[in-house]
């Protein structure tokens, strides 16, 4: 008989909690420093009737989804754009492969120059991150366009932006989804890291002010919902890729969790 996945899944998230609440317990580890999951549920219900959580909540979507926006939108544009004139292709391929490699993070004393502890600072580290991720995705996308049917919408006299509309982009796009479904969870981290060190509003930051006042909890109870925000951020970022790309052979048959 064969079980279910979600029933699978279920199984193990039990065991998990399981172990988590019986090691610090039965003392292994100190629970001063390990808390257990029944205490770190009661942690999280006491930041749920917190007005402070759920606006900490808002600050780090809202740096996410700009960040993420800004980031895909120029990804994007300048992929299609780099693509298209072969020459811009060659003049920025060495540029791309120096800075592409270069951790966001290592941007954090520049973030903290220009615009402090603002959004502004979360939103650099954010974009820089996410912009590499669609970026080589799209040039990948692009790349993979059959040049068999570009010559065939040449010789039929589609001009760029017809070719790009009909050709281009129905090869490139399930390159793009998953681009920019990558750079949804870089962003979310790169988020949540920029408000911990740099100590923007957000998540990030509440979980910094619980660690230094040893509220440890409350920081296993903060640490949690960001875990639970990048799982349901992977599975809505999954689900708008299979509606995307319904039509195409590699999201059918897919199962989402």
């Amino acid at each position: 008989m064969r079980i279910p996945n979600i029933a699978l899944g279920a199984a193990g998230l039990a065991t998990f909690l399981a172990l988590g609440e019986a090691v610090p317990r039965l003392g292994p580890v100190d629970a001063e420093y390990f808390s257990p999951p029944s205490r770190i549920a009661g942690a999280l219900r006491e930041e749920l009737g917190d007005a402070a959580f759920w606006s900490a909540l808002g600050d780090t979507l809202t740096g996410w989804v700009i960040g993420l926006g800004i980031a895909s939108g120029a990804a994007v544009l300048c992929g299609l754009l780099i693509t298209v004139v072969p020459f811009l292709r060659q003049v920025t391929a060495s540029t791309i492969e120096f800075l592409r490699p270069i951790p966001s993070v290592a941007l954090i004393p520049l973030a903290v120059l220009l615009y402090g502890s603002e959004l502004r600072s979360v939103l650099l580290l954010v974009v820089y991150a996410s912009f590499w991720q669609v970026l080589i995705q799209v040039l990948y996308g692009v790349q993979d366009v059959d040049p068999v049917a570009d010559e065939t919408a040449r010789s039929y006299g589609l001009g760029t932006w017809a070719r790009i509309r009909h050709v281009t982009w129905p090869t490139a796009l399930p390159y793009v989804m998953t681009g920019i479904r990558l750079a949804a969870a870089v962003a979310l981290v790169l988020a949540i890291t920029a408000e911990l060190v740099i100590g923007a509003p957000g998540l990030g930051s509440l979980i910094a002010v619980a660690q230094a006042s040893q509220a440890v909890p409350d920081m296993y109870a903060l640490i949690t919902v960001t875990g639970a925000l990048g799982l349901l951020i992977n599975l809505g970022a999954r689900a708008v890729e299979r509606r995307a790309l319904a039509w195409h052979q590699s999201v059918r048959g897919e199962t989402v969790l």
